[in-house]
């Protein structure tokens, strides 16, 4: 069975083609700038019987998504990228969104009443479910309404959250009326790599507590007691939690109140300043990148050290209070893109953990980046802590087929 993953941005249209038979990665690719028919262009590797075909920045006109899909189309079944002689032999099609509220609690088939659910919760995440909507109408579009189309919701795995975690300290009108509450993100990336840590331990999910922490550019803290999640950082919006590459993270709203009075902000261009020009950007003045941002501190840029000490301090502060909140933890897991490859960062985080027991082997630590799985915690460390790459799309793949073969 070969599934093709989508995530559909307002301008842009990621995928992946994998082989479920083998849960082999055949193409990905990334159509970018769609609708500015003069900027938008397509990039790709594909491993074909030849051998790796990677095209990078192929101008091609793309005014709306349904031409991205017929990109997608060309680059999979034509010329020197081809893997597929027809698009025919994509059994489904898994599309990656955002915002599932709390009208999906799982990964569902699409149909037009999973469409109308995804259009109700727009005001919830509206530049990722419309853009979402428009990704999965161009994609039956282009496939016919034979080939099925499965929905994974990022916000899904933490529907199990109890109300004393989701709920605000606001009038409960609100949640009535407008479903104010928190959702929390990443979902998907913290059900993959809390399945992946268990099988590692080599322990039933359901029996451990853990905090897994997707960290880059957007970050968002979990703590999972027994399979189910309790709590995670990120809220009604991914703007809640820890600080961000250019997100304020958790901060205290009459600020927000007290900045829009000072300088006569308006609601938008709050919330420019709260998602785009913020978090580790805001304080360093240099970048979102921690890369950039990681060298500018060791040069001296005090700027620089001080938005990387709040990362490390506010990343401390999570894990400790869901350990507080699980009573107790048995593990805890770095991924994402700094989690994956900011070895020091990992490091000064568990340095300040030491009254749970933690301890890590820093030479090994410092090996896994770019992809590398491993423990990093020494033998006798009460806490196991992990450094596990995230794979979503595979995720999203994997519910798709489940989905498919069941109906």
């Amino acid at each position: 069975m070969k599934v093709l993953v989508i995530n559909a941005g307002s301008s842009s249209l990621k995928y992946q083609l994998i082989d479920m038979d083998n849960e082999q990665l055949i193409a990905k690719g990334i159509c970018e700038r769609v609708k500015d028919t003069s900027k938008s262009c397509i990039s790709y590797t594909h491993y074909t019987p030849a051998g790796k075909v990677a095209v990078k920045d192929e101008p091609v006109p793309m005014e709306n998504h349904t031409a991205a899909f017929h990109e997608v189309k060309r680059v999979l079944t034509s010329g020197e990228s081809k893997v597929l002689d027809d698009i025919s032999e994509i059994t489904a099609v898994g599309h990656r969104v955002v915002q599932g509220g709390a009208l999906f609690n799982k990964s569902v088939r699409i149909d037009q009443s999973v469409i109308d659910g995804i259009e109700s919760l727009c005001d919830l995440a509206p530049l990722h479910n419309a853009a979402h909507l428009e990704g999965i109408r161009a994609s039956i579009e282009l496939f016919g309404p034979d080939v099925p189309q499965i929905a994974v919701f990022d916000n899904a795995f933490h529907s199990t959250m109890p109300p004393k975690a989701y709920m605000y300290g606001l009038p409960y009108s609100y949640y009535e009326k407008y479903g104010i509450r928190k959702y929390g993100f990443h979902g998907t990336s913290h059900r993959f790599v809390s399945a992946r840590c268990a099988e590692v331990m080599g322990r039933p999910l359901e029996e451990l507590k853990l905090v897994t922490c997707h960290l880059g550019n957007g970050s968002s803290i979990t703590a999972i007691r027994n399979g189910k999640v309790l709590d995670t950082s990120m809220g009604l919006t991914p703007l809640d939690g820890e600080i961000m590459g250019t997100r304020t993270g958790a901060i205290d709203a009459s600020a927000v109140l007290y900045i829009m009075k000072k300088e006569h902000k308006s609601v938008e261009e709050m919330e420019t300043l709260l998602n785009k020009q913020s978090g580790i950007l805001g304080i360093s003045g240099l970048s979102s990148d921690d890369r950039d941002v990681k060298k500018a501190a060791a040069e001296g840029n005090e700027r620089a050290k001080l938005a990387r000490d709040i990362q490390i301090y506010e990343i401390q502060k999570y894990i400790g209070a869901y350990t507080a909140a699980m009573d107790g933890i048995d593990a805890i897991v770095f991924t994402g893109g700094i989690g994956e490859n900011a070895d020091d960062m990992r490091a000064t985080v568990c340095d300040g953990l030491s009254y749970l027991g933690i301890a890590i082997d820093k030479p090994f630590n410092a090996t896994l980046v770019k992809g590398k799985e491993g423990e990093i915690s020494t033998k006798d460390s009460k806490v196991r802590v992990f450094v596990l790459p995230t794979n979503e799309e595979l995720l999203i793949a994997r519910d798709t087929r489940d989905i498919v073969e069941a109906m």
